[in-house]
């Protein structure tokens, strides 16, 4: 089955590229390309897509703004000239971030995430977690199987569109579900909501730098929304 995509860029030279990879591409399919994103929103008001490549930096109306401006969220892969924006994928939960000038096999490696995620959402319609009575333990239903997931061997879990990451000392575990869903059943005095994409085990924090978290090898961003928040929550 196709994926259905469009392109959202004003350099015509860089939208000609990302078509010629696209085409390469025999899963995807190329349904319109953009020049800005006021255009491409007022498409996807009456069009469904599955994928859109959006540059960050363009005239009039920017990739930031088409992202907060989008109601029905489609799969999102960022290309940009500029890593200052790489930060903003975790906000909008972007697929992932095209540095330009990148390779076809960069390019690649972007659609085969996309291509996971949509298989693994296509697969968990019909799942959710599962809740538990226990302090210690939840049961998480993840594709065709349901997991037990000691809490305290939780370091962090990760917000990816419509499914989380449980990011474990063992495994990493995907589920269709929300944050809130799953907020509801973990103890709120060792878990707590850091950023939009991030919720962390208190007791799993090594150490805090220039408002990001070092829970093992990751760097986890502490927002604005949420700053006040934790920095109170682990207060002596």
């Amino acid at each position: 089955m196709k994926i259905k995509c469009i392109i959202i860029e004003d350099e015509k030279l860089a939208a000609e590229k990302l078509a010629n990879f696209i085409e390469k591409i025999s899963v995807l399919e190329l349904v319109s390309v953009f020049k800005d994103g006021i255009s491409a929103i007022n498409f996807l008001k009456s069009n469904t897509v599955e994928l859109v490549f959006l540059d960050i930096e363009m005239k009039n109306f920017s990739g930031i703004q088409f992202l907060k401006a989008l109601q029905v969220k489609p799969a999102v892969i960022i290309t940009s000239a500029y890593e200052k924006y790489a930060m903003a994928g975790y906000e909008f939960s972007v697929v992932d971030y095209l540095l330009k000038p990148y390779t076809l096999e960069r390019f690649l490696q972007s659609v085969d995430k996309a291509i996971n995620l949509k298989e693994l959402k296509d697969k968990a319609k019909n799942y959710e977690l599962i809740a538990s009575q226990s302090n210690e333990y939840i049961f998480i239903k993840s594709e065709n199987r349901i997991e037990k997931v000691e809490l305290d061997e939780i370091l962090y879990i990760e917000g990816m569109k419509d499914y989380l990451r449980i990011h474990t000392l063992a495994k990493k575990i995907m589920t269709l579900q929300s944050f809130k869903g799953i907020l509801q059943h973990l103890p709120g005095k060792n878990f707590k909501r850091v950023h939009n994409s991030f919720v962390i085990a208190l007791n799993k924090i090594e150490s805090i730098e220039r408002n990001r978290i070092k829970i093992g090898e990751a760097l986890i961003p502490i927002s604005d929304k949420y700053k006040d928040s934790f920095f109170s929550s682990i207060k002596s």
